[in-house]
């Protein structure tokens, strides 16, 4: 059987067209015709040349052409065959010979014999051939449905496409899928006011069973409609295997979008949990300490020296910078979330922003290796100074007995896509991170050991630092990586596209 033969019909692709089962044609039929006429009158002249009397041997000669005409043209050349070799054998070969009347009436038995076994046969052959046929047939559209299926499956899932699909099989011209309104509601045929058109293929879809011409109902929430020529019973079998694959694709839609739901639902509620706990603690924390400070300052009772003074005086102004910096944060985090970062781009050397980005840090542990008379990069002037605060500060906090360097460089091998980039480089030789914390480090809300740094006592953050500076320079048309520090460490990799001057 031939495998089933693709078609494009230049509007969804590739469709499958059942190929056509060969059975005994018109050709084998009038061969078969031709040979009944011939091969019986051939025996007879054959065994008479020979002067060949055994009348048994030639009722079998008779008897193997009738099942040979049967194998080529089916039945009815069989049954032609039959009756002319059993005319023959009555008149060339049964006694008296050369006269249609028969002296013996066993002869006459043998005779009527012979008819039935060869009609006999050739009804067998006959229903044999139609019976390989349907066969042929069937398995050609199981082959064809199997097909459709994998396509389905690999297809982008949507209903619009499958009915494409339906409608390109059948030789419609449009085809509508409707469905029950309320969920267990029974299709009403003849109206629908209970359904609604779920999805459509083709111009002008039938949406009531008034303009269509086939309907289908196939599942007590789903009905086909079909307008366009009539449907043989081969495409009434394919439309009825085609509904249950509706039924599979709806189902399959509903699954992913109701795993979509979960998925935000629990980012949700694993960002509402984030944000609780950074509320309690980090931001609590330098609430209190300023409160402790303002209420020490203003007991009227008790007066302090003048170190202690300004000592509670700068715990005050600490806090108030931690606070500033996590609702900045948490702002940052919440428009990169929302896609409501606009970056205003522009040329900027890496040595520009470090003055503002590292104001505050310590310096002695902060070693600038820049070198001079690098290419400015694109970049939102603000957006890069916010990242390199945040990183150059994460690297402090995880590595405070290190140096932190930056290093910058320009040239061959450093691109972005396929435009030439510059990038920034914050190296620490800290404890590092193992590959698992890399893949993750640049969520929100996620830290180290989710607990401060060993020896440092400030508290870690709320793990939002490296989560803004990604997102910042993803917005700006750049890439922030992770990579370790030969030696141990950790290396921070800014990616910027180079400034070409032009708008961007």
């Amino acid at each position: 059987m031939a495998a089933p033969e693709t078609y494009s019909n230049g509007d969804d692709g590739v469709l499958l067209r059942l190929p056509p089962v060969r059975g005994i044609g018109r050709g084998r039929v009038v061969t078969g015709l031709v040979l009944a006429l011939m091969l019986p009158p051939a025996v007879e002249l054959l065994v008479t040349f020979l002067n060949f009397r055994n009348f048994a041997m030639i009722m079998l000669l008779q008897l193997a052409v009738a099942v040979a005409v049967a194998a080529i043209g089916g039945l009815w050349p069989a049954v032609v065959a039959a009756v002319l070799g059993s005319f023959l054998l009555n008149y060339f070969s049964a006694d008296p010979v050369g006269s249609l009347s028969i002296a013996d009436p066993t002869t006459l038995f043998t005779l009527v014999v012979f008819l039935a076994v060869a009609c006999g046969v050739a009804l067998a052959v006959g229903l044999a051939s139609r019976r390989a046929q349907e066969a042929a047939r069937s398995e050609a559209e199981a082959t064809a449905l199997s097909e459709l299926a994998l396509r389905i499956l690999s297809s982008d899932g949507s209903l619009e496409t499958f009915l494409e699909k339906v409608r390109g099989n059948l030789g419609m011209e449009a085809v509508t899928l409707l469905g029950s309104a309320a969920p267990g509601a029974a299709a009403t045929p003849g109206a629908a006011p209970a359904s609604q058109v779920l999805a459509s293929a083709g111009p002008n879809p039938p949406v009531t069973h008034a303009a269509a011409d086939h309907a289908a109902v196939v599942d007590p929430q789903y009905t086909l409609l079909l307008r366009g020529g009539p449907l043989t019973p081969q495409r009434q079998r394919l439309l009825a295997a085609f509904g249950a694959f509706v039924v599979a694709v709806r189902e399959r839609q509903q699954l992913v979008k109701s795993r979509r739901d979960n998925v935000r639902l629990s980012e949700g509620n694993k960002m509402r949990t984030s944000i609780l706990r950074a509320v309690s603690h980090d931001l609590r924390t330098p609430l209190a300490g300023i409160k402790l400070a303002v209420s020490s300052l203003r007991q009227e009772d008790v007066s302090f020296p003048p170190e202690v003074e300004r000592e509670l005086l700068e715990t005050i102004e600490d806090y108030a910078d931690r606070l500033d910096h996590l609702v900045d944060n948490l702002l940052d985090m919440s428009r990169i979330t929302a896609d409501a970062v606009n970056p205003l781009l522009t040329g900027i050397g890496w040595a520009e922003v470090l003055p503002q980005a590292l104001r505050g840090l310590p310096p002695e542990h902060l070693r600038n290796e820049l070198p001079p008379n690098l290419p400015p990069v694109q970049a939102d002037a603000g957006m890069l100074e916010r990242v390199v605060a945040n990183i150059v500060e994460n690297a402090l906090k995880y590595a405070p007995e290190s140096d932190v360097v930056l290093t910058a460089r320009a040239g061959a091998g450093i691109t972005l896509g396929d435009r030439p980039a510059g990038e920034l480089r914050i190296v620490d030789h800290g404890r590092g991170v193992g590959r698992e914390e890399v893949l993750t480090m640049f969520q929100p809300f996620q830290r180290f050991g989710d607990s401060p740094a060993p020896g440092h006592t400030a508290g870690g953050g709320i793990g939002l630092g490296l989560a803004v500076a990604k997102g910042f320079c993803e917005a700006m048309g750049g890439r922030l990586a992770a990579e370790p520090t030969p030696g141990g460490g950790l290396t921070m990799v800014v990616t910027m596209p180079l400034w070409t001057g032009g708008a961007q």
